[in-house]
């Protein structure tokens, strides 16, 4: 069942994240969807993305079978609309889930637009990974109808969503946005709003400290990640994930959580994180990392 009053769902920004989360939600079946983004290239790539997503994920649902596995992408691309005209995405939207660069300032400039623009009954949710829920509500004035709705990469595949409360959210937005993630066949857990929320929170810390092993030359990088790979049973290690995530993302919020809390030890910077970023060193996305990723 969907989620209670939610009908069509509107997602701001095309890129990788916003085309994952139109996808599984159209994919769902309950809801319309509408892709809003400024830049018409993007929406080009975020619609080819989508159907090309949909239909490796159908045939191997169908064994190959072309027919059926055109039928899959026809039915859910047909659920799917892609705009950059604010208007038109705000046209009786029940849920805006945005999905665009991580800066608190230009999230809540898109927000207090939005406020404006949607129906007073709106949801709205943010796909941040690091940034406060509560303080991009104070840019609208719907606080209790504001949350996040954290999702994973790739968004087909990951089945977690975080589902953030604010200090402002209200019990009844809560439910609406885990009964949401619940139809669209992931799996909710829900959090206060704190830094990092719950899998970030933990991440983090858990990659700069690696770092900071490696700054008092107590082991090697390789060293390190063999250790927690098959000490601790982890898919890759610290220094694998973070080349993973990208060594500038990593620095980005570390850096903002110290902002925040100078005082917390956990949140310090790290002079070898930084050096690596200001080599150009962020990790399979530039070749090399902390590792040598180029053939």
């Amino acid at each position: 069942m969907s989620a209670a009053g939610v009908k069509k769902v509107t997602v701001l920004g095309g890129g990788t994240m916003g085309a994952g989360i139109a996808q599984v939600t159209a994919a769902s079946g309950h809801y319309s969807v509408t892709v809003l983004d400024l830049n018409p290239d993007v929406l080009q790539k975020s619609r080819a993305g989508i159907e090309k997503s949909v239909r490796r994920m159908a045939l191997k649902k169908h064994q190959s079978d072309a027919a059926l596995a055109d039928k899959d992408v026809e039915q859910v691309m047909s659920k799917v609309e892609f705009t950059t005209n604010m208007a038109d995405a705000a046209d009786n939207t029940d849920l805006v889930i945005e999905a665009i660069v991580e800066n608190m300032d230009v999230k809540k400039k898109v927000w207090a637009d939005w406020d404006k623009a949607a129906k007073p009954t709106a949801i709205f949710a943010s796909n941040t990974s690091s940034l406060s829920i509560s303080e991009m509500a104070t840019a609208t004035s719907r606080p209790e109808l504001f949350g996040g709705l954290h999702f994973f990469s790739p968004v087909p595949m990951m089945k977690l969503v975080e589902v953030i409360n604010g200090a402002g959210t209200s019990e009844a937005t809560g439910k609406i946005l885990t009964d949401f993630t619940t139809s669209i066949h992931k799996v909710p857990v829900t959090c206060k709003d704190t830094p990092g929320f719950i899998v970030n929170r933990l991440l983090v810390p858990y990659m700069m400290e690696a770092c900071r092993l490696l700054e008092r030359d107590v082991a090697s990088a390789k060293d390190i990640d063999t250790a927690m790979k098959l000490g601790a049973g982890h898919p890759m290690g610290p220094f694998q994930l973070a080349d993973a995530v990208g060594n500038d993302v990593l620095k980005f919020i570390i850096d903002g959580w110290h902002k925040e809390n100078p005082d917390v030890e956990l949140f310090k910077p790290s002079k070898a994180l930084n050096e690596l970023v200001d080599a150009g060193k962020l990790g399979i996305k530039t070749g090399e990392g902390w590792f040598n990723y180029k053939k």
